[in-house]
């Protein structure tokens, strides 16, 4: 149902940080236009009079990365470029008040929760009956689909819980009805995000009901693939495996951040788990699912890593062959309990232990990648660049992994295609092949 909208002027709604972002401002974006309003994401041209930015707080440099974007926009608005500028999202649910007094010009703030008071200032009502329905910012053939919203978990160095609150799982059928209107209009990937997927249910349902969830959502008509993005190993729920195995539609993917390996920084980060719990995890994965990429994330530098300690974490990714992997450098948030922690690491240390983790990872990936030459491989296109149709296997989310490249001379592919690709080269990071 659309009504007429009362401001006329062209709205553009800027994303910074993380998958879970993109979905928030897809939301915006689907009530502003649902209320008349003409709105769109991160046009490219000057036409937009109103900004809304939404803002990302996890670590140093996306907090950084979203103070400079306000600051561009506020100087925008200061020379009469824009005429109304709005913040919303994890830093400004964190840092109202400072934001405020420090970047008057934003003509208003608000937090991760407060949609309906953003839509006020277009007045503009929150449509509850657009629940389950969502304008996607990400080409169309694949969709992020939150299923939770905040955190119980206790790490030290995280500051989710005071931007996002605690856990609370979206109920199945409210998924249900939005995977379905997705495929619908052409999705052919749900890629599952939340703070913490492997909670899912413990609120609502009290039990874990991440299997029961994938289940049903691999049932949904023209839904060809489906992702897990972020499951917390401690507490895993297994039965998600059996579902994987049972289920060709459920990529054999796992993302699973770890953060560390040795059982002193594990304990002062306050995971829930030991080296040897975690070990035994990733054994009991691959055991049942031999042929699962695992993608995981590491932290360098938190307070307390001696040099002993991130030796043990080396030789961990040395010894486990991560298909994946990503390595984030501690950042120092206020109000959460590593704040506090000494010895601090310095950040020239940092550098050098992220960047030796990768090199070391740059080879793994390299060693699994020239293993998949003259294998024939499901690839879903994601767009055309540089020559090449360039697109994803099961075992790869956009954005963050590896790559296949299809020389486009002579081939004609759409966005959304699935084909089956003969591998003929590897590097670290890509594949290259051609069409079956």
């Amino acid at each position: 149902m659309k009504t007429k909208g009362t401001v006329q002027n062209k709205v553009n709604i800027i994303t910074l940080g993380c998958s879970k972002n993109i979905v928030d401002s897809e939301e915006i974006l689907t009530q502003l236009q649902a209320n008349g309003i003409n709105a769109a994401h991160e046009e490219q041209d000057d036409s937009s009079r109103i900004v809304i930015i939404n803002t990302c707080g996890f670590v140093e440099n996306a907090k950084q990365e979203s103070i400079d974007t306000i600051l561009l926009y506020a100087d925008a608005k200061a020379n009469n470029k824009i005429d109304k500028l709005f913040v919303t999202g994890c830093l400004s649910e964190r840092y109202k008040s400072d934001l405020e007094r420090d970047i008057p010009l934003v003509d208003a703030y608000f937090g991760t929760r407060d949609l309906p008071r953003l839509l006020k200032q277009f007045k503009a009502d929150y449509k509850h009956e657009l629940v389950g329905e969502r304008l996607l910012s990400t080409p169309a053939h694949y969709a992020y689909l939150k299923i939770a919203e905040g955190c119980d978990r206790p790490c030290s160095f995280c500051a989710i819980p005071i931007m996002r609150g605690k856990h609370q799982s979206r109920p199945e059928e409210e998924i249900l009805k939005l995977a379905k209107n997705l495929a619908k209009n052409g999705t052919k990937e749900l890629i599952l995000i939340a703070q913490d997927l492997t909670y899912y249910g413990l609120d609502i349902y009290k039990k874990r009901a991440l299997a029961q969830l994938i289940e049903k959502l691999s049932d949904v008509e023209g839904i060809e693939w489906i992702r897990l993005q972020y499951a917390y190993p401690a507490g895993f729920p297994m039965d998600v495996l059996d579902v994987m195995k049972a289920k060709s539609n459920v990529c054999k993917y796992l993302d699973m951040p770890l953060q560390h390996i040795s059982d002193e920084m594990l304990k002062l980060m306050r995971r829930g788990l030991t080296q040897e719990k975690t070990e035994k995890l990733i054994f009991d994965i691959r055991e049942k699912i031999p042929e699962i990429a695992i993608r995981t994330t590491l932290i360098v530098g938190h307070p307390g890593e001696t040099p002993q300690e991130f030796d043990k974490l080396y030789d961990f990714v040395e010894r486990a062959k991560f298909d994946r992997l990503g390595v984030f450098e501690y950042s120092d948030e206020d109000q959460t309990h590593s704040f506090d922690i000494e010895p601090k690491v310095k950040k020239a240390t940092m550098a050098k232990r992220k960047e030796k983790l990768m090199e070391l990872q740059s080879g793994i990936s390299l060693e699994h990648n020239l293993k998949k030459i003259g294998q024939t491989v499901k690839v879903l296109i994601d767009r055309k660049e540089s020559g090449y149709f360039v697109g994803r296997t099961e075992y790869d989310s956009p954005e963050v992994d590896n790559e296949v490249l299809i020389p486009a001379e002579n081939t004609y592919l759409r966005n959304g295609d699935f084909v089956h690709v003969v591998i003929d080269n590897a590097q670290e990071f890509d594949l290259f092949g051609k069409v079956v």
